[in-house]
């Protein structure tokens, strides 16, 4: 593992990860008490999360991205336990530690002090080092080993709980089809609360790779280093890509970067096109997942170039179904909703049975002589499989536009927009309307685009697209798109600048 200059063996990790075990088992850490570890990724933070789990606990990534109020709720709703945080990060946070209920001892990372905190005691990290040898909780393979927050289209943010099992096949899976080895270097570029960032690490770990972490500032520092550190595999978010796909990339890196992959939404044929032509020894994966059930689909290179809008086929070791809403299934090209079953399924989310009721039920079609049902993940992502099986994403259904009666797809209004060339990035939403129910609205942005712009982009649309789908209203705006802390563009925070836009 490398975090800038400094590299560490596993073996060296293993130490250090048993020390992190045994400085929460002496802070009486109980089985399956959480930890949750609030700091950049580095090599500290890694550690903190793994050692969590040795020790028989439950590890919590936040995102280093979130405020103060938002990583309360993150700590009141999964009642943590212990906090691993740096001396900085401590002081945003402190107004509001008193409402975190079951907080009882707060880990500093860093040299700087902290002031003391009612009934909470503080523990230096380096004090790990010396902590005595403690018993490891005994915990098994479908035990929860971590809590990964996931934003929902209403409401907070919910934890989904993830097994041993879970991490140990996902990582199993993932590496199988990108056929990773022990010279790979995997840039981690994605934060560790997402389970796509976490994914860079635990693929790594179940091959001998080297994860190179990094926190980015800037799209081009991603290609510095992409070339600084000769990575072989790279993961982003369509936005990234995006902006990755505008800047030049050295020559050299296409002789060490073996593949990309893609997760996290849809990536727009021009920008995968502009990336194979810079990038035309490297090998393009196109992924869909979701936290609940880890990775479900990918499309193998062989197939890009016959299907490149192909969210591809499961991946090894799931099967992925396209169901009607009475669980039946979908005749080949008819929409349905994606449902997946297999050992990647999580157990749930945390301390909220009903929403674990909503997404976690039975999968379609088993025996009737089963007693225990067993239990799939019906994504809400509403899909269509094409007679040799391969998956087509149409969109979600709490993100769907339902205008003049017709459901529309975010993502085939936008994939019109950047055909267009006329945009760097775009998301198509829906806005309350009092005759159409809900108007499509295209929120771009492009440097230097003026009425005119706006005028040709209408144009390419109505040209495109079916009068329904055209939007209603089209704005630019001559900064990037909000993003959420995973990367991915904000909807619900445009939807919510949105609201109004059609009141008299």
């Amino acid at each position: 593992m490398k975090d800038g200059p400094a590299t560490q063996s596993y073996g060296q990790l293993a130490t250090e990860v048993r020390q992190a075990a045994n400085l929460y088992l002496g802070a009486d850490l109980e089985r399956w008490e959480r930890v949750a570890v609030y700091l950049e990724k580095r090599l500290d933070t890694v550690i903190a999360l793994f050692g969590a789990a040795a020790a028989g606990g439950v590890f919590v990534p936040v995102n280093p991205l979130l405020k103060a109020e938002q990583v309360a709720h993150i700590l009141t709703d999964c009642n943590v336990r212990i906090l691993v945080t740096s001396p900085e990060r401590l002081e945003l946070l402190r107004p509001v530690l008193a409402h975190c209920r079951d907080l009882r001892a707060v880990v500093l990372v860093g040299e700087a002090q902290a002031a003391p905190l009612d009934g909470l005691e503080l523990l230096p990290w380096a004090e790990r080092q010396q902590a005595p040898a403690g018993r490891p909780h005994r915990v098994i393979d479908q035990d929860m080993a971590a809590i990964l927050y996931t934003s929902g289209s209403t409401g907070r943010p919910k934890g989904v709980v993830l097994s041993h099992r879970n991490l140990v096949a996902g990582a199993e899976s993932v590496s199988q089809y990108l056929e990773n080895t022990p010279e790979d270097r995997i840039l981690s570029v994605l934060p560790l609360s997402f389970d796509y960032g976490l994914s860079q690490l635990t693929t790594a770990f179940r091959v001998g790779a080297c994860a190179v972490l990094m926190n980015y500032l800037l799209p081009r520092d991603v290609i510095r280093a992409v070339e600084r550190e000769r990575i072989t595999g790279l993961a982003a978010v369509p936005p990234l890509w995006v902006q990755l796909a505008q800047l030049d990339w050295p020559a050299s890196v296409t002789e060490h970067l073996r593949y990309f992959t893609n997760s996290g939404g849809h990536m727009p044929r021009p920008t995968l096109d502009a990336l194979r032509a810079r990038l035309p020894k490297t090998k393009p994966y196109l992924m869909y997942g979701l936290t609940e059930a880890f990775r479900s689909t990918y499309l193998p290179p062989e197939e890009v170039d016959s299907r490149p809008d192909s969210m591809g086929k499961a991946i090894p070791n799931a099967e992925i179904l396209v169901v009607r809403e009475d669980g039946s299934p979908c005749a080949p090209g008819e929409p349905g909703e994606l449902v997946h079953r297999g050992i990647h399924v999580a157990l749930g989310y945390w301390n909220d049975p009903e929403k674990t009721a909503e997404r976690y039920k039975p999968a379609p079609g088993q025996l009737a002589g089963l007693a225990i049902p067993e239990l799939a993940v019906w994504s809400g992502d509403t899909v269509k499989m094409d007679e040799e099986g391969f998956l087509y994403f149409i969109g979600r259904r709490d993100e769907m536009i339902k205008t003049s009666g017709y459901r529309v797809s975010p993502s085939e209004v936008e994939e019109v927009a950047y055909a267009s060339g006329l945009v760097k990035e775009v998301a198509a939403t829906g806005v309350a309307h009092p005759v159409l129910g809900q108007a499509v609205v295209l929120v771009a942005h492009a440097a230097g685009a003026d009425g005119g712009t706006v005028d040709r982009l209408l144009a390419e649309c109505k040209q495109k697209l079916p009068a329904f789908m055209v939007p209603a209203h089209i704005e630019m705006r001559a900064e990037p798109l909000p993003r959420n802390p995973n990367g991915k563009i904000d909807r619900k925070r445009l939807a919510a600048e949105l609201a109004g836009l059609f009141e008299s």
